[in-house]
This record gives structure tokens, C-alpha cells and sequence, in this order.
């Protein structure tokens, strides 16, 4: 079930994309995919039991007009969210790829900026977008959600972003909004632990501290966006599991969201924003 021809793009990671519930939400995930990744990129849909008719239609159709290297898997019963990632993972063996949230929007040059930034230091495990509902990784306000962008100022403010110098500063752990993971960092960290949480959320935590643990960073890729209707969330159970095992992590993410250490990439990105001259007329015909 593979969607474009030809050879996959070298040096992309494979962009992993659960499926979710939302059709509308998953429309518009599809539809920024195809604007703002290269052709031929590595794709795949993981649907864990998720996807309703109309959902089913929307993946039919995408898959055989995407100019991405696209299929689409799905189990006949569910396995659950953080169980289903870990198997969807591990076939991508040691490859880096991108997990994005069902609910993402990405920007335009998203994927290419994600790999360029893991480039750059062969210790990065992770790097995490901008996001309006990135927590640590937000924008404009750390810790705060904004509106999700619309289409002509997810473009202003991707390229704002990419004309950022890039400084990659370390962040308290990746967010599930998009996230690079290096094949081989997580290889050596291990699976996803499913037995002890039950969102992409928490282990995405647990899998950042593990790498990080190992000598492995985890950092923002401040030149690039990634738009989202809402932050992700734990679930039950999940933030003690995270205190048992991680004893500091609660007052060391406290500690990031109250003094916010990147707050002047966050001004720089407002101000790069701001002189961005206005869109021409054909792009305002685009949207």
C-alpha cells in the first residue's frame, strides 16, 4: 500500500504518523504532509483499530494521489497507544524517524529542518519543533497554548523559524507534538515501556530521560514549526509512574516552564516573525 514512486529521499528520516480518531484533524495532517515534505519521503500510517468509514476513505484517497513513499498498517484489534508506537517503531529497526501527533499540522521544510538539526550533533537522540501547543517547546509563551495557526502564518512563522541561527538548546525531554528520534539512540535505550504507561506522552518522557541517561541529548530544533489544535497529555497512572521511576523530573520540568530558559530563541522567533514582509498576492490565492 505504498503512495509515490521512485527511490525514497536519502537522509530523511521515515515520518511515523498514528492514526487518530479526529477525520477532520487527520485531513488536514495529511494534506500539510504532502505541502511541506519532500517527495518521495518515507511515510507510514499506524492504525491501531482507530480509523472509522470516513477515515478509512480519507487514507484511501491520500494514499494514491501522496507524492510520499507512503503505507498505511492496521490491526484488526486494538493494542493500545503506547504498545501499538513501540511495535510501529521497532519496524523501523534502527532508521531515525519522526513521529508526528494524529492531530499535527507541519510546516512547510518541517522534516528537512528536523534532520539538518540531528546532523549537526551526532549526540542528539531527540529534537522537538516549536508547536502553539508544544509546552516546553511553545510558542509564543512557554507553557502556554495559543490558537493553532492557519495556513498562511504556519508558513510566515516556518520561515521565520528557518532563518534562525541554529543553537539546538537542551530541553527537559522531547514533546509528543513531532519529535526526531535517532534510530540508534533509541535502540540502545530500548523499547517503548508500555507495561508502565498508557500515552505517547509519558513514555516519550520516559524514552528522553533513558537516552539522556546514556549520554544522549534532547533538544529544540528552534528552525522549525509544528502547528496543533492542543497539547497531549498523561494518562492515568502516568505521572507516578514518572515520579516513581524519575524522582526529579517534576520539579525539573517546573523549573524549565518557570524561568524558561530559551525564552530569547522564543523572542528571536517573534522578531524574525515580524519583519517577515507580508505574503504576496498569489500566496493569499494559495490558501
Amino acid at each position: 500500500m505504498a503512495g509515490g514512486g521512485g527511490a525514497a529521499v536519502p537522509g530523511l528520516p521515515v515520518v511515523l504518523l498514528p492514526v487518530g480518531v479526529d477525520d477532520a484533524a487527520l485531513d488536514a495532517c495529511l494534506a500539510a504532509l504532502d505541502a511541506g515534505t519532500p517527495a518521495r519521503t518515507r511515510g507510514g500510517l499506524a492504525d491501531d483499530a482507530q480509523a472509522g468509514p470516513r477515515a478509512l476513505a480519507i487514507i484511501e484517497r491520500w494514499l494514491a494521489r501522496t507524492p510520499l513513499e507512503a503505507g498505511y498498517t492496521r490491526r484488526e484489534r486494538r493494542l493500545g497507544e503506547v504498545a501499538h508506537l513501540d511495535e510501529a517503531l521497532a519496524a523501523c529497526g534502527d532508521a531515525d524517524v519522526i513521529v508526528l501527533a494524529p492531530a499535527a499540522v507541519p510546516g512547510p521544510g518541517w522534516a528537512g529542518q528536523l534532520a539538518a538539526c540531528a546532523a549537526r550533533d551526532g549526540a542528539i537522540a531527540t529534537a522537538t519543533p516549536w508547536c502553539n501547543a508544544g509546552e516546553t517547546a511553545a510558542w509564543p509563551d512557554c507553557g502556554e497554548v495559543a490558537p493553532r495557526p492557519g495556513g498562511l502564518e504556519l508558513g510566515r512563522l516556518s520561515r521565520a523559524a528557518e532563518a534562525m541561527a541554529p543553537s539546538h538548546p537542551e530541553l527537559p525531554s522531547a514533546v509528543d507534538h513531532a519529535v526526531f528520534i535517532r534510530g540508534r539512540a533509541r535502540a540502545r535505550a530500548g523499547g517503548l515501556d508500555y507495561a508502565s504507561y498508557s500515552t505517547w506522552y509519558a513514555a516519550l518522557i520516559d524514552l528522553s530521560l533513558r537516552m539522556a541517561g546514556l549520554g544522549w541529548r534532547n533538544v529544540l530544533c528552534e528552525t522549525a514549526f509544528v502547528a496543533r489544535g492542543g497539547e497531549g497529555g498523561p494518562g492515568e497512572g502516568d505521572l507516578d509512574a514518572l515520579a516513581a521511576r524519575w524522582p526529579g523530573w517534576h520539579a525539573r520540568l517546573a523549573q524549565f516552564l518557570m524561568h524558561d530558559p530559551v525564552r530569547d530563541r522564543r523572542a528571536e522567533l517573534g522578531r524574525r516573525l515580524d519583519g517577515l514582509e507580508p505574503p504576496a498576492q498569489h500566496e493569499l490565492f494559495a490558501q
